[in-house]
Protein backbone atom coordinates (compact mmCIF):
# COMPACT_ATOMS: atom_id res chain seq x y z
CA UNK A 1 0.00 0.00 0.00
CA UNK A 2 1.43 3.43 -1.07
CA UNK A 3 1.29 6.40 2.38
CA UNK A 4 1.48 10.04 1.02
CA UNK A 5 4.09 12.10 2.80
CA UNK A 6 0.99 13.91 4.41
CA UNK A 7 -0.52 10.84 5.69
CA UNK A 8 2.54 9.21 7.15
CA UNK A 9 3.61 13.12 8.95
CA UNK A 10 0.16 12.62 10.02
CA UNK A 11 0.66 9.69 12.02
CA UNK A 12 4.10 10.68 12.76
CA UNK A 13 2.55 14.07 14.60
CA UNK A 14 -0.22 12.23 16.31
CA UNK A 15 2.22 9.44 18.69
CA UNK A 16 5.77 10.27 20.83
CA UNK A 17 7.38 7.44 19.85
CA UNK A 18 9.22 6.69 16.44
CA UNK A 19 7.63 5.52 12.84
CA UNK A 20 9.53 3.53 10.24
CA UNK A 21 7.73 2.78 6.94
CA UNK A 22 9.52 -0.33 4.52
CA UNK A 23 12.75 0.51 3.31
CA UNK A 24 13.93 2.79 6.70
CA UNK A 25 17.31 2.82 7.77
CA UNK A 26 15.79 2.11 11.46
CA UNK A 27 12.99 -0.11 10.16
CA UNK A 28 15.14 -3.24 10.98
CA UNK A 29 16.74 -2.43 14.09
CA UNK A 30 13.09 -1.66 15.68
CA UNK A 31 11.23 -4.64 14.77
CA UNK A 32 14.22 -7.20 15.06
CA UNK A 33 12.95 -10.13 17.21
CA UNK A 34 14.81 -12.49 19.71
CA UNK A 35 13.96 -15.25 16.90
CA UNK A 36 16.75 -14.23 14.18
CA UNK A 37 15.63 -16.96 11.73
CA UNK A 38 12.65 -14.45 11.24
CA UNK A 39 13.11 -10.88 9.63
CA UNK A 40 10.18 -9.00 9.80
CA UNK A 41 9.56 -6.13 7.38
CA UNK A 42 5.65 -4.64 7.65
CA UNK A 43 4.71 -1.66 5.77
CA UNK A 44 4.86 0.81 9.13
CA UNK A 45 6.08 0.36 12.43
CA UNK A 46 4.73 2.35 15.30
CA UNK A 47 7.50 2.10 18.62
CA UNK A 48 4.68 3.04 20.87
CA UNK A 49 6.53 5.11 23.57
CA UNK A 50 2.22 5.51 25.60
CA UNK A 51 -0.94 3.51 25.77
CA UNK A 52 -2.00 6.71 23.59
CA UNK A 53 0.56 5.96 20.73
CA UNK A 54 -1.20 2.79 20.60
CA UNK A 55 -4.83 3.90 20.35
CA UNK A 56 -3.67 6.63 17.34
CA UNK A 57 -1.54 3.90 15.74
CA UNK A 58 -5.05 1.55 15.61
CA UNK A 59 -7.36 4.14 14.44
CA UNK A 60 -4.66 5.09 11.83
CA UNK A 61 -4.48 1.45 10.99
CA UNK A 62 -8.16 0.94 10.87
CA UNK A 63 -8.58 4.18 8.59
CA UNK A 64 -6.23 2.97 6.24
CA UNK A 65 -7.60 -0.45 6.21
CA UNK A 66 -4.37 -1.95 7.33
CA UNK A 67 -3.95 -5.03 9.51
CA UNK A 68 -1.95 -4.63 12.83
CA UNK A 69 0.31 -6.71 14.58
CA UNK A 70 2.42 -6.35 18.01
CA UNK A 71 6.10 -7.05 18.80
CA UNK A 72 7.61 -7.09 22.37
CA UNK A 73 10.67 -8.60 22.56
CA UNK A 74 9.87 -11.35 19.72
CA UNK A 75 10.07 -14.64 21.55
CA UNK A 76 6.96 -16.03 19.76
CA UNK A 77 8.05 -14.77 16.22
CA UNK A 78 7.76 -17.69 14.37
CA UNK A 79 6.97 -16.12 10.43
CA UNK A 80 7.56 -12.91 9.11
CA UNK A 81 5.28 -10.01 9.38
CA UNK A 82 5.04 -8.82 6.18
CA UNK A 83 2.01 -6.02 5.20
CA UNK A 84 0.22 -4.04 7.55
CA UNK A 85 1.31 -1.96 10.43
CA UNK A 86 3.24 -3.66 13.63
CA UNK A 87 3.50 -2.06 16.91
CA UNK A 88 6.52 -2.28 18.62
CA UNK A 89 5.97 -2.05 22.80
CA UNK A 90 9.22 -2.49 23.99
CA UNK A 91 9.14 1.20 25.12
CA UNK A 92 6.24 0.68 27.43
CA UNK A 93 8.48 -0.51 30.06
CA UNK A 94 6.84 1.09 33.34
CA UNK A 95 6.85 -0.93 36.80
CA UNK A 96 4.76 0.08 39.58
CA UNK A 97 4.76 -2.18 42.99
CA UNK A 98 1.80 -1.81 45.89
CA UNK A 99 3.74 -4.54 48.45
CA UNK A 100 0.83 -3.88 50.45
CA UNK A 101 -1.61 -4.91 48.20
CA UNK A 102 0.78 -7.66 46.64
CA UNK A 103 0.71 -6.44 42.54
CA UNK A 104 2.63 -5.77 39.88
CA UNK A 105 1.43 -2.92 36.85
CA UNK A 106 3.51 -3.60 34.52
CA UNK A 107 4.10 -2.46 31.15
CA UNK A 108 3.84 -4.29 28.06
CA UNK A 109 7.63 -4.32 27.21
CA UNK A 110 9.09 -5.37 30.40
CA UNK A 111 10.38 -8.71 30.61
CA UNK A 112 10.28 -10.63 33.88
CA UNK A 113 14.08 -10.19 35.23
CA UNK A 114 13.37 -6.77 36.56
CA UNK A 115 9.73 -7.64 38.16
CA UNK A 116 10.95 -10.76 40.17
CA UNK A 117 14.22 -8.02 41.42
CA UNK A 118 11.84 -5.64 42.44
CA UNK A 119 9.37 -7.56 43.98
CA UNK A 120 11.73 -9.86 45.64
CA UNK A 121 12.99 -6.22 47.74
CA UNK A 122 9.63 -6.76 49.54
CA UNK A 123 9.97 -10.40 49.86
CA UNK A 124 7.29 -11.15 47.00
CA UNK A 125 8.13 -12.79 43.73
CA UNK A 126 5.98 -13.22 40.50
CA UNK A 127 5.08 -16.58 38.87
CA UNK A 128 7.10 -16.35 36.02
CA UNK A 129 8.54 -18.70 33.35
CA UNK A 130 11.76 -20.32 32.84
CA UNK A 131 12.76 -17.42 31.57
CA UNK A 132 13.41 -13.77 32.84
CA UNK A 133 14.56 -12.73 29.49
CA UNK A 134 10.99 -13.37 28.31
CA UNK A 135 8.36 -10.82 28.17
CA UNK A 136 5.68 -10.74 30.52
CA UNK A 137 2.62 -9.76 28.97
CA UNK A 138 2.95 -12.09 25.66
CA UNK A 139 3.83 -14.62 28.02
CA UNK A 140 1.29 -14.23 30.53
CA UNK A 141 -1.92 -13.60 27.63
CA UNK A 142 -0.51 -17.76 26.56
CA UNK A 143 -0.85 -19.29 30.00
CA UNK A 144 2.47 -19.91 31.40
CA UNK A 145 4.25 -23.04 33.00
CA UNK A 146 7.13 -22.22 34.67
CA UNK A 147 9.09 -23.36 37.29
CA UNK A 148 6.68 -23.85 40.26
CA UNK A 149 3.27 -24.62 38.41
CA UNK A 150 2.50 -27.57 39.78
CA UNK A 151 2.45 -25.52 43.21
CA UNK A 152 1.01 -22.34 42.03
CA UNK A 153 -0.44 -23.12 38.50
CA UNK A 154 -0.51 -21.39 34.97
CA UNK A 155 0.96 -17.97 35.40
CA UNK A 156 -1.96 -15.93 34.16
CA UNK A 157 -3.79 -17.16 37.02
CA UNK A 158 -2.26 -14.24 38.58
CA UNK A 159 -3.25 -11.64 36.15
CA UNK A 160 -5.92 -9.03 38.15
CA UNK A 161 -7.13 -7.07 35.04
CA UNK A 162 -5.12 -5.58 31.47
CA UNK A 163 -4.91 -2.75 29.79
CA UNK A 164 -6.03 -2.85 26.14
CA UNK A 165 -6.51 -1.02 22.86
CA UNK A 166 -9.42 -2.48 21.24
CA UNK A 167 -10.04 -2.27 17.33
CA UNK A 168 -12.18 1.35 18.29
CA UNK A 169 -8.78 2.49 18.89
CA UNK A 170 -9.99 3.31 22.60
CA UNK A 171 -8.00 1.67 25.73
CA UNK A 172 -10.40 -0.26 28.11
CA UNK A 173 -9.72 -2.38 31.41
CA UNK A 174 -10.62 -5.38 31.44
CA UNK A 175 -10.82 -7.73 34.65
CA UNK A 176 -13.50 -10.00 36.51
CA UNK A 177 -15.82 -7.06 36.57
CA UNK A 178 -14.75 -4.80 33.45
CA UNK A 179 -15.07 -6.40 30.30
CA UNK A 180 -15.01 -9.81 31.62
CA UNK A 181 -15.28 -12.02 28.40
CA UNK A 182 -11.95 -10.28 27.34
CA UNK A 183 -10.69 -10.58 30.67
CA UNK A 184 -11.43 -14.09 30.29
CA UNK A 185 -9.64 -14.57 26.78
CA UNK A 186 -6.64 -12.97 27.49
CA UNK A 187 -5.56 -14.93 30.38
CA UNK A 188 -4.60 -17.85 27.80
CA UNK A 189 -6.08 -17.12 24.94
CA UNK A 190 -2.99 -15.03 23.52
CA UNK A 191 -4.08 -12.63 20.91
CA UNK A 192 -6.46 -11.15 18.36
CA UNK A 193 -8.10 -9.28 20.73
CA UNK A 194 -6.06 -6.22 20.95
CA UNK A 195 -2.90 -4.62 21.87
CA UNK A 196 -2.37 -5.31 25.55
CA UNK A 197 -0.83 -1.98 27.00
CA UNK A 198 -0.04 -3.38 30.60
CA UNK A 199 -0.96 -5.64 33.12
CA UNK A 200 -1.52 -6.09 37.22
CA UNK A 201 -0.47 -9.12 38.02
CA UNK A 202 -0.75 -10.55 42.02
CA UNK A 203 2.65 -11.05 43.34
CA UNK A 204 2.84 -14.15 46.09
CA UNK A 205 4.84 -14.54 49.13
CA UNK A 206 7.78 -16.02 48.82
CA UNK A 207 11.49 -15.26 49.55
CA UNK A 208 13.14 -18.97 49.13
CA UNK A 209 12.63 -22.28 47.78
CA UNK A 210 14.49 -25.66 47.55
CA UNK A 211 15.55 -26.16 44.39
CA UNK A 212 18.30 -25.94 41.51
CA UNK A 213 19.35 -28.21 38.51
CA UNK A 214 21.70 -31.25 37.90
CA UNK A 215 23.46 -32.79 34.83
CA UNK A 216 23.89 -36.38 34.85
CA UNK A 217 26.09 -37.38 31.76
CA UNK A 218 24.96 -39.34 29.22
CA UNK A 219 25.23 -43.27 30.42
CA UNK A 220 22.93 -42.46 33.16
CA UNK A 221 20.19 -40.76 31.17
CA UNK A 222 18.05 -43.80 31.25
CA UNK A 223 18.40 -44.23 34.98
CA UNK A 224 17.68 -40.70 35.44
CA UNK A 225 14.59 -40.53 33.02
CA UNK A 226 13.45 -43.83 34.86
CA UNK A 227 13.80 -42.18 38.29
CA UNK A 228 12.18 -38.72 37.68
CA UNK A 229 9.02 -41.30 35.54
CA UNK A 230 8.47 -42.89 38.63
CA UNK A 231 9.14 -39.93 41.11
CA UNK A 232 5.92 -38.53 39.02
CA UNK A 233 3.61 -41.09 39.75
CA UNK A 234 3.01 -39.40 43.33
CA UNK A 235 5.23 -36.09 43.30
CA UNK A 236 3.69 -33.88 45.99
CA UNK A 237 1.78 -30.59 44.60
CA UNK A 238 4.64 -28.25 46.10
CA UNK A 239 7.04 -29.73 43.63
CA UNK A 240 7.93 -29.11 40.06
CA UNK A 241 10.01 -30.60 38.24
CA UNK A 242 11.55 -31.41 34.40
CA UNK A 243 13.83 -33.60 32.78
CA UNK A 244 15.89 -32.32 29.61
CA UNK A 245 17.90 -34.62 27.09
CA UNK A 246 21.23 -32.12 26.04
CA UNK A 247 23.26 -31.62 23.14
CA UNK A 248 25.99 -29.19 23.74
CA UNK A 249 27.94 -28.05 20.86
CA UNK A 250 31.96 -28.06 21.40
CA UNK A 251 32.03 -23.95 22.37
CA UNK A 252 34.07 -22.55 24.65
CA UNK A 253 31.39 -19.94 26.26
CA UNK A 254 30.07 -23.55 27.77
CA UNK A 255 31.46 -25.36 31.45
CA UNK A 256 34.00 -27.80 30.51
CA UNK A 257 32.29 -30.35 31.58
CA UNK A 258 29.35 -30.14 29.82
CA UNK A 259 31.27 -28.93 26.31
CA UNK A 260 30.29 -31.45 23.43
CA UNK A 261 28.42 -33.85 25.37
CA UNK A 262 24.90 -35.36 25.28
CA UNK A 263 23.86 -35.37 28.75
CA UNK A 264 20.24 -35.14 30.79
CA UNK A 265 19.18 -32.32 33.20
CA UNK A 266 16.96 -32.63 36.07
CA UNK A 267 15.32 -29.60 36.91
CA UNK A 268 13.30 -29.32 40.36
CA UNK A 269 11.60 -26.68 42.37
CA UNK A 270 10.20 -27.41 45.84
CA UNK A 271 7.89 -24.75 48.00
CA UNK A 272 8.29 -25.35 51.58
CA UNK A 273 10.48 -26.43 54.65
CA UNK A 274 13.93 -27.31 52.73
CA UNK A 275 14.01 -30.45 54.87
CA UNK A 276 11.07 -31.59 53.47
CA UNK A 277 12.25 -30.70 49.75
CA UNK A 278 15.50 -32.31 50.14
CA UNK A 279 13.59 -35.55 51.21
CA UNK A 280 10.79 -35.58 48.36
CA UNK A 281 14.24 -34.65 46.29
CA UNK A 282 16.37 -37.94 47.34
CA UNK A 283 15.28 -40.49 45.12
CA UNK A 284 16.33 -37.90 42.18
CA UNK A 285 19.32 -37.25 43.56
CA UNK A 286 20.20 -41.14 44.29
CA UNK A 287 18.96 -41.74 40.62
CA UNK A 288 22.98 -41.52 39.70
CA UNK A 289 26.38 -39.16 39.69
CA UNK A 290 26.25 -35.80 38.80
CA UNK A 291 28.26 -34.57 36.85
CA UNK A 292 27.63 -30.74 37.39
CA UNK A 293 24.55 -28.72 39.64
CA UNK A 294 23.59 -28.45 42.68
CA UNK A 295 20.31 -28.83 44.26
CA UNK A 296 19.19 -26.42 47.64
CA UNK A 297 18.02 -23.96 49.13
CA UNK A 298 17.66 -20.86 46.92
CA UNK A 299 16.58 -16.82 46.81
CA UNK A 300 13.24 -16.91 45.26
CA UNK A 301 14.40 -13.95 42.69
CA UNK A 302 16.95 -16.78 41.29
CA UNK A 303 14.58 -19.01 39.90
CA UNK A 304 15.70 -18.68 36.28
CA UNK A 305 18.59 -20.50 37.73
CA UNK A 306 16.39 -23.74 38.21
CA UNK A 307 16.36 -23.83 33.54
CA UNK A 308 19.24 -21.48 33.08
CA UNK A 309 17.43 -21.17 29.83
CA UNK A 310 19.51 -19.41 27.51
CA UNK A 311 19.07 -15.76 27.24
CA UNK A 312 20.29 -14.03 23.93
CA UNK A 313 18.91 -13.96 20.02
CA UNK A 314 19.51 -16.30 18.18
CA UNK A 315 17.92 -18.84 15.30
CA UNK A 316 14.58 -20.59 17.25
CA UNK A 317 12.76 -23.58 16.09
CA UNK A 318 10.64 -25.56 18.17
CA UNK A 319 7.60 -27.53 18.47
CA UNK A 320 5.70 -28.64 21.84
CA UNK A 321 2.94 -30.62 22.93
CA UNK A 322 1.14 -32.09 25.88
CA UNK A 323 1.39 -35.98 27.32
CA UNK A 324 -1.65 -37.49 28.75
CA UNK A 325 0.30 -39.83 30.96
CA UNK A 326 4.21 -41.46 30.88
CA UNK A 327 4.77 -44.65 31.61
CA UNK A 328 7.46 -47.53 31.02
CA UNK A 329 6.54 -48.13 27.44
CA UNK A 330 7.06 -44.14 27.38
CA UNK A 331 10.47 -43.61 28.25
CA UNK A 332 11.38 -47.09 26.00
CA UNK A 333 10.04 -44.83 23.19
CA UNK A 334 11.84 -41.73 24.33
CA UNK A 335 15.40 -43.29 24.85
CA UNK A 336 14.43 -44.82 21.32
CA UNK A 337 14.18 -41.47 19.52
CA UNK A 338 16.43 -39.07 21.72
CA UNK A 339 18.83 -41.59 23.65
CA UNK A 340 22.88 -40.30 23.36
CA UNK A 341 23.41 -42.44 20.72
CA UNK A 342 20.83 -41.43 18.43
CA UNK A 343 21.82 -39.16 15.19
CA UNK A 344 18.79 -35.97 16.00
CA UNK A 345 18.43 -32.69 14.54
CA UNK A 346 17.80 -31.49 18.23
CA UNK A 347 19.86 -29.49 21.05
CA UNK A 348 17.31 -30.31 23.70
CA UNK A 349 14.30 -32.69 23.84
CA UNK A 350 12.22 -31.50 27.36
CA UNK A 351 10.18 -33.15 29.43
CA UNK A 352 7.71 -30.86 32.35
CA UNK A 353 5.52 -32.47 35.29
CA UNK A 354 2.34 -30.45 35.28
CA UNK A 355 -1.21 -31.22 36.91
CA UNK A 356 -1.18 -30.35 40.68
CA UNK A 357 -2.67 -26.36 40.75
CA UNK A 358 -2.06 -26.12 36.85
CA UNK A 359 -5.41 -29.03 36.60
CA UNK A 360 -7.87 -26.27 38.66
CA UNK A 361 -9.20 -23.39 36.56
CA UNK A 362 -9.55 -19.80 38.51
CA UNK A 363 -13.07 -19.32 40.24
CA UNK A 364 -14.36 -16.79 37.66
CA UNK A 365 -12.60 -19.21 34.63
CA UNK A 366 -10.06 -18.72 31.98
CA UNK A 367 -9.65 -19.61 28.42
CA UNK A 368 -5.88 -21.42 29.43
CA UNK A 369 -5.75 -24.77 27.53
CA UNK A 370 -3.89 -27.89 28.81
CA UNK A 371 -4.95 -28.24 32.11
CA UNK A 372 -5.92 -31.63 31.49
CA UNK A 373 -2.65 -32.17 30.49
CA UNK A 374 -0.12 -34.07 32.38
CA UNK A 375 3.83 -33.01 31.27
CA UNK A 376 4.68 -30.83 28.23
CA UNK A 377 7.31 -32.22 25.92
CA UNK A 378 8.96 -29.68 23.74
CA UNK A 379 11.54 -30.27 20.73
CA UNK A 380 14.19 -27.66 20.41
CA UNK A 381 15.42 -27.83 16.85
CA UNK A 382 19.63 -27.27 16.42
CA UNK A 383 20.02 -23.46 15.89
CA UNK A 384 20.70 -23.97 11.79
CA UNK A 385 17.97 -22.26 9.80
CA UNK A 386 18.41 -24.01 6.73
CA UNK A 387 16.80 -27.58 8.72
CA UNK A 388 14.09 -24.79 9.42
CA UNK A 389 11.65 -25.46 6.90
CA UNK A 390 11.80 -29.03 5.55
CA UNK A 391 14.93 -31.68 8.15
CA UNK A 392 13.02 -30.26 10.97
CA UNK A 393 9.29 -30.75 10.76
CA UNK A 394 9.94 -34.18 9.02
CA UNK A 395 12.25 -35.26 12.01
CA UNK A 396 9.63 -33.85 14.57
CA UNK A 397 6.99 -35.52 12.76
CA UNK A 398 8.26 -39.00 12.85
CA UNK A 399 8.84 -38.48 16.39
CA UNK A 400 5.28 -37.08 16.90
CA UNK A 401 3.92 -40.31 15.13
CA UNK A 402 5.89 -42.18 17.76
CA UNK A 403 4.80 -40.65 20.51
CA UNK A 404 1.11 -40.52 19.50
CA UNK A 405 0.07 -43.14 22.33
CA UNK A 406 0.74 -40.57 24.83
CA UNK A 407 0.11 -37.17 23.23
CA UNK A 408 -2.49 -35.26 24.77
CA UNK A 409 -5.50 -34.26 22.15
CA UNK A 410 -4.97 -30.73 23.15
CA UNK A 411 -2.13 -28.63 24.05
CA UNK A 412 -1.66 -25.36 25.40
CA UNK A 413 -0.41 -22.34 23.05
CA UNK A 414 2.39 -21.08 24.72
CA UNK A 415 3.99 -24.98 24.36
CA UNK A 416 2.50 -24.88 20.71
CA UNK A 417 5.82 -23.60 18.68
CA UNK A 418 5.63 -23.74 14.51
CA UNK A 419 2.25 -23.88 13.95
CA UNK A 420 2.84 -24.61 10.39
CA UNK A 421 1.33 -28.19 11.19
CA UNK A 422 -2.08 -28.02 10.21
CA UNK A 423 -4.79 -28.10 13.06
CA UNK A 424 -1.63 -27.36 15.78
CA UNK A 425 -2.95 -23.71 16.35
CA UNK A 426 -6.76 -25.24 16.97
CA UNK A 427 -5.23 -27.98 19.21
CA UNK A 428 -3.84 -25.47 21.41
CA UNK A 429 -7.23 -25.59 23.33
CA UNK A 430 -10.44 -27.16 23.82
CA UNK A 431 -12.92 -27.18 21.35
CA UNK A 432 -15.49 -25.54 23.18
CA UNK A 433 -12.72 -23.12 24.43
CA UNK A 434 -11.70 -22.45 20.94
CA UNK A 435 -15.08 -21.25 19.71
CA UNK A 436 -15.35 -19.06 22.58
CA UNK A 437 -12.65 -17.35 21.80
CA UNK A 438 -13.72 -17.08 18.08
CA UNK A 439 -16.82 -15.40 19.11
CA UNK A 440 -15.07 -13.08 21.55
CA UNK A 441 -12.43 -12.08 18.66
CA UNK A 442 -15.50 -11.30 16.33
CA UNK A 443 -17.57 -9.12 19.08
CA UNK A 444 -14.05 -6.96 19.64
CA UNK A 445 -13.04 -6.98 16.35
CA UNK A 446 -15.35 -7.79 13.85
CA UNK A 447 -13.44 -6.09 11.07
CA UNK A 448 -10.52 -8.51 12.13
CA UNK A 449 -7.95 -5.90 12.09
CA UNK A 450 -5.94 -7.74 14.89
CA UNK A 451 -5.38 -10.95 12.25
CA UNK A 452 -4.29 -14.21 14.13
CA UNK A 453 -3.14 -16.79 14.15
CA UNK A 454 0.30 -15.40 12.58
CA UNK A 455 0.65 -16.57 8.94
CA UNK A 456 1.83 -20.34 8.32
Amino acid sequence: MTFSDDTLRSLAAAVEGPVFVRGDAGLVAEVAAHNTAVAHDPEIAVGAASEADVEAAVRFAAAAGLPVRVLATGHGSFAPVTDGLLVTTRRLDTLELDPAARVARVGAGLRWKPVVAAAAEHGLAPITGSSDSVGVVGYLTGGGLGPLARTFGFSSDFVRSLRVVTASGEAVTASASSHPELFWALRGGKAGFGVVTSVELELVPLETFFGGSLFFDAEHIESVLRAWAAFTTDAPEEATSSVAVLRFPPFEFIPEPLRGKTVVSLRFAYVGDPEEGERVFAPLRAAAPALLGRVGVMPAADIALVHSDPTGPGPIWDRGMLLSSIDSAFVDTFLDVFGADREVPFVAAELRHLGGATSRDVPEGSAVGGRDGAFTLVMIGAPDPSLFTTVLPHVADGITARLAPWVSPSTTINFAGDLSVPGSFEAAWPAEVFERLARIRRQYDPAVLFPYPPAR
